[in-house]
């Protein structure tokens, strides 16, 4: 499949204008992505996925295409704003697959509207307020979940590259096979628009909001089959703990020599895993 067949859409949702990459036919599959990154990620993805489902991957609420509103940050919100998308094209019943910020907008999805979940996947970060999480890999680092306000805008402000540099980098297991040099000029435009990197700041900001909705959501176990995809030199196997906290049937996977950008660093371990997981009858 090249890109011509992935069709570029908009729907508003509550008052959200919200771009989505759309492709393929049957059972309905929710890809969200996560910060630094937008719906483009996923191209390698669709072009496979597509092949027997139909394939829809929004920019979340603040990236990409998609509108930039002041609020709504907390994955609560912008769980229920890919539901209202979910609804605006009929879909009754969805797998749901989130990487990065996406996997926790996918776990409140999931944990929001269970019996419209037919099975979900988290791929390598973690989810505020369940078990340990306050000492996960990718805390240790807690400058960049800290910087938002005035002034770290104003620093931004023009130099979005510099700033991802940091996140393509350093959470890989190495630089120089992480996000494509023609992907990091992709993204650095998109964060360079107007709101586009106040969104991704607030969407940190909102990781304590987060943290007591997930521990509320934990209380009642997913029961859907769950797939955890975890790099093996980034987050390791907190998440895998974490998903077997909230989730009776979880398969977890750890991608051997992959630090966090598992559909860049080891799209050929993570693309055949997540086709076998979603088409499975």
């Amino acid at each position: 499949m090249n890109d011509s067949v992935i069709d570029s859409r908009f729907t508003e949702v509550d008052g959200v204008r919200l771009h989505y990459l759309a492709a393929g036919e049957g059972e309905p599959v929710l890809l969200l992505h996560g910060f630094a990154q937008t719906s483009h990620m996923w191209r390698p993805l669709i072009a496979e996925l597509a092949k027997s489902r139909t394939v829809i991957a929004p920019d979340l609420r603040g990236f990409g295409s998609s509108d930039k509103p002041d609020g709504g940050y907390d994955k609560t919100t912008m769980a229920r704003d890919i539901h209202g998308l979910a609804a605006a094209l009929g879909f009754r019943r969805v797998a749901v697959v989130g990487h990065d910020i996406g996997l926790m907008v996918a776990y409140a999805y999931a944990a929001q509207y269970p019996a419209e979940v037919d099975r979900i996947v988290l791929m390598d970060a973690f989810l505020p307020g369940v078990g340990d999480w306050t000492s996960v890999w990718l805390l240790r680092d807690l400058w960049h979940f800290h910087f938002y306000g005035k002034t770290p805008l104003a620093l931004v402000d023009g130099r979005e590259r510099i700033y991802l540099e940091h996140f393509w980098n350093d959470f890989a297991a190495d630089p120089a096979h992480s996000v494509s040099e023609a992907d990091r000029q992709f993204y650095a435009k998109a964060y360079a628009q107007p709101g586009a990197i106040r969104a991704g700041f607030e969407v940190f900001r909102a990781f304590a909001q987060d943290a007591e909705d997930f521990a509320a959501f934990a209380k009642t176990r997913l029961t859907m089959p769950m797939l955890v995809l975890a790099g093996e030199r980034a987050s390791g196997d907190v998440l895998i703990v974490q998903g077997r906290l909230v989730a009776d049937q979880v398969e977890g996977v750890m991608i051997k020599g992959s630090g966090h950008w598992l559909m860049d660093e080891a799209r050929d371990q993570v693309v055949p895993r997540l086709v076998a997981f979603l088409t499975r009858p």
